[in-house]
């Protein structure tokens, strides 16, 4: 994988389409030589199916922290919201309550940026303390968030009469 494969997949997950045209308007890398690459990551496991998800392990980030994040957010909690969103690696964000006021999922290449993860949640002044865990292996993952449901409960619950 070069910089031109990287490019392509960045302008995939900024875009949110595979469309070669649309990647060429955003890369400026010749459609035929996006269709090219869009084979090749597909037989490398990087493009999983049509839909352009990522196998962010085969793509290198195969180091998953979960971080449990304790503020003082007297001000305005959707500014350390947006400051824990803003810090590089983090995929999810999720407002919580009880003791912990944020869980912060991350993606990362390895443990030297993990070091650096938790010393950009340190600078966020609104930060009290963190808890930090490593994920040792994703024995269940749903991309779309409805696999683990019966078709008949979604329609259940989800129809609208």
């Amino acid at each position: 994988m070069d910089e031109r494969d990287i490019r392509i997949l960045k302008a995939i997950a900024d875009l949110g389409t595979g469309s070669p045209d649309r990647l060429h308007e955003e890369t400026d890398i010749p459609v035929s030589t996006i269709h090219y690459r869009l084979q090749n990551l597909r037989e490398e496991g990087i493009i999983e199916n049509d839909l352009y998800d990522f196998d962010l392990a085969e793509l290198g980030l195969d180091v998953t922290v979960i971080v449990e994040v304790l503020s003082d957010y007297s001000d305005d909690h959707d500014v350390v919201l947006e400051k824990l969103g803003d810090i590089e690696g983090v995929t999810q964000v999720f407002s919580t309550m009880g003791e912990t006021d944020f869980i912060v999922i991350a993606r990362l290449p390895g443990s030297d940026a993990v070091e650096r993860l938790i010393r950009d949640f340190e600078m966020i002044d609104e930060v009290d303390r963190t808890n930090s865990t490593y994920v040792i292996s994703t024995d269940r993952e749903f991309t779309r968030g409805i696999e683990s449901y019966s078709l008949e409960t979604l329609v259940e619950t989800l129809v609208e009469e």
